[in-house]
């Protein structure tokens, strides 16, 4: 039997890619190595840290940056396209009580950037000690874990857009693809969202910005009431969406709304970047919230406060990372208890 986690479950560690000077973050490298070094402290603190920098150069500066106690922290070599190892990193599955490491196949979002060392990226990491002697299985299919959600049982959660755009497996339809992640998540039952994605958003509606599991029956979701905003129609269609989803036992989901920014971001040439605070991450006792100084930060750190009250709630500087379109959820992959090898 095959499950796929969810990520409130224990977790082994966090892999982060350190972005570099040769990166698409160079014009700003030490606004986000400055918020790098807030995540990359606040994970090492609740568990352990693995960081995938270019090599021995780059590791000793990142070494220096964190000028903290790292003994939580283990670097592996390695080159990347992109720093955003949510969608090139392992998905990690349970096979009969077994961990089992999935490598799917990343072609750049739908061949929009360049991928290879991006889509080689797992067996390099195959190299390093936490994932040796850890099953793994090579998968011909293109998925990101950005866009899909598990809630841990046999439930996934997904938009149409990205996951039936013809540029990811072009020829295969809905049930095509329900069957793959059937066979290699467990998936018995997905929920298919009809949004389309945020302003700046270029992962073609990634669900890890708009729709969050907080719990097998609780899910988060980034939401507009703003009648100005161009989402606001588009978002009033998807929580409509979300209303009429149901549990496996028939109930409705609790559904925890998460506002727009109040100011939106704005790149150097006009573009609006896709803050947003579904974007979040589950850790061990922690939940870390991106916020980006913005007077919606708050209300955003309090509803989630409230699913998971478990859990310490951390709000988490992320206005620098949003300038290549991307947040704290999608810099960061966990693998669950016993899915690696320490």
């Amino acid at each position: 039997m095959i499950r796929f986690p969810a990520e409130w479950e224990k977790q082994a560690a966090v892999l982060i890619a350190w972005p570099h000077h040769t990166g698409d973050f160079s014009n700003r490298l030490d606004s986000v190595e400055q918020s790098y070094r807030f995540i990359a402290l606040t994970i090492a603190h609740h568990q352990r840290l693995l960081i995938v920098c270019k090599d021995n150069v780059h590791q000793q500066h990142i070494q220096q940056l964190l000028d903290e106690n790292v003994s939580n922290i283990s670097f592996i070599h390695a080159d990347v396209n992109d720093i955003w190892v949510r969608d090139t990193a392992f998905l990690t599955v349970e096979n009969s009580g077994q961990a089992r490491l999935c490598n799917f196949r990343f072609n750049g979002w739908g061949e929009k950037y360049p991928h290879q060392n991006d889509n080689a990226l797992n067996h390099k990491l195959l190299q390093a000690s936490p994932f040796q002697d850890i099953a793994y299985m090579d998968i011909d299919f293109i998925l990101e874990g950005g866009s899909i959600e598990s809630d841990g049982i046999d439930t996934l959660m997904t938009t149409r857009q990205c996951l039936l755009n013809p540029n990811r497996n072009h020829g295969l339809s809905q049930h095509d693809i329900e069957q793959q992640l059937q066979k290699y998540l467990g998936a018995k039952r997905v929920l298919w969202l009809d949004q389309a994605n945020l302003s700046g958003d270029d992962t073609d509606a990634h669900i890890d910005t708009l729709a969050r599991f907080c719990a097998a029956d609780t899910i988060a979701y980034t939401s507009c009431d703003n009648t100005e905003d161009p989402h606001y129609f588009g978002l009033q269609e998807m929580a409509a969406q979300l209303q009429a989803f149901r549990t496996q036992t028939g109930e409705a989901y609790k559904l925890i709304p998460l506002p727009m920014p109040a100011k939106p971001l704005f790149d150097e040439e006009g573009q609006q970047l896709p803050a947003n605070y579904a974007n979040f991450l589950i850790i061990n006792g922690a939940v870390m919230v991106p916020v980006y100084g913005d007077a919606n930060d708050d209300i955003a750190l309090q509803r989630l406060a409230d699913c998971f009250p478990e859990h310490k709630i951390i709000a988490t500087p992320c206005r620098p990372l949003v300038h290549q379109y991307g947040s704290l959820h999608c810099m960061t992959m966990q693998f669950p208890e016993g899915g690696l090898s320490f």
